[in-house]
C-alpha cells in the first residue's frame, strides 16, 4: 500500500504546527514544571501536576505529527493535470436534483483541519470527481442511492469562488482540556527520538 498525499500546504502547515509545538510551546510548558518542581513538595502542587501533564500531551502531539509527517508523500502541481479533476483540485460541482452548488478540495485525510469544504482523495464523492473535466457528470454512490453531480469549475489555485470555512489557528494549543490524567508521560529517550524524527522532517 502506498503513502497517504498531501499537498505542499497542507505539509507546511502540519510542520507550522510541529516547529510552534517543539520550538515554543514545549520549552514554554518545560520551564514551567521546572519552576513548580523547585518549589518543594510536589504532591500538593497543582501547577506541577497540571503542566507536567500538559507537556506529555504537547509530546504525545509531537510523538503523532513526526510519525504522520515521515509517512506522508507529498504530491506538487502537474500542469498535465489542468482541465481535470485531480488530487488538490478545487472543484466547484452543482446538484443533478435541485441545481444547488457545492464547492470542495480534494486533500489528503490529515490535512481537512475540520474544514466541511475539505474531503479526503478516499471519500465516495473524491473518488467520482477525479479525473472528470468541465461539464461531465460525476455519479456519487451513497446508502441512500446514487446522486448525480455536473463538474461547473476546475482550478488548481485558490480560486475566488472558493470560500474556505475558518479554521482555528494550529498553533493555538487548547489548554482548557483538564482531562488529562490518562496521559502517559515519556521518558528521556523517547523524547531524543522525538528530537531526532523532527529534525529528519526539515529535509523533506
Amino acid at each position: 500500500m502506498g503513502k497517504p498525499f498531501i499537498t505542499r500546504a497542507g505539509y507546511d502547515q502540519l510542520h507550522k504546527e510541529l516547529d510552534y509545538l517543539w520550538n515554543e510551546k514545549r520549552p514554554e510548558v518545560t520551564q514551567k514544571v521546572s519552576w513548580a518542581a523547585s518549589l518543594g513538595d510536589r504532591s500538593e502542587n497543582a501547577d506541577y501536576h497540571y503542566n507536567k501533564r500538559l507537556l506529555a500531551q504537547i509530546d504525545r502531539r509531537i510523538r503523532y505529527l513526526r510519525h504522520c509527517m515521515n509517512d506522508l508523500q507529498v504530491i506538487e502541481f502537474n500542469k498535465q493535470q489542468e482541465g481535470k479533476v485531480f488530487f488538490g483540485a478545487y472543484v466547484e460541482i452543482e446538484s443533478d436534483e435541485d441545481e444547488s452548488l457545492m464547492h470542495v478540495r480534494i486533500v489528503g485525510g490529515d490535512e481537512i483541519f475540520g474544514r466541511s469544504n475539505y474531503i479526503s482523495v478516499d471519500s465516495p464523492m473524491s473518488k467520482a470527481l477525479l479525473g472528470k473535466a468541465e461539464g461531465d457528470e460525476a455519479v456519487v454512490h451513497t446508502p441512500k442511492g446514487n446522486k448525480i453531480w455536473y463538474v461547473n469549475k476546475i482550478s488548481y489555485t485558490s480560486p475566488s469562488w472558493f470560500k474556505e470555512e475558518k479554521v482555528k489557528d494550529v498553533t493555538e494549543m487548547d489548554e482548557s482540556n483538564t482531562d488529562l490524567q490518562d496521559i502517559e508521560e515519556i521518558s528521556e529517550e523517547e523524547q531524543k527520538k522525538i528530537e531526532e524524527e523532527y529534525l529528519k522532517t526539515l529535509i523533506k
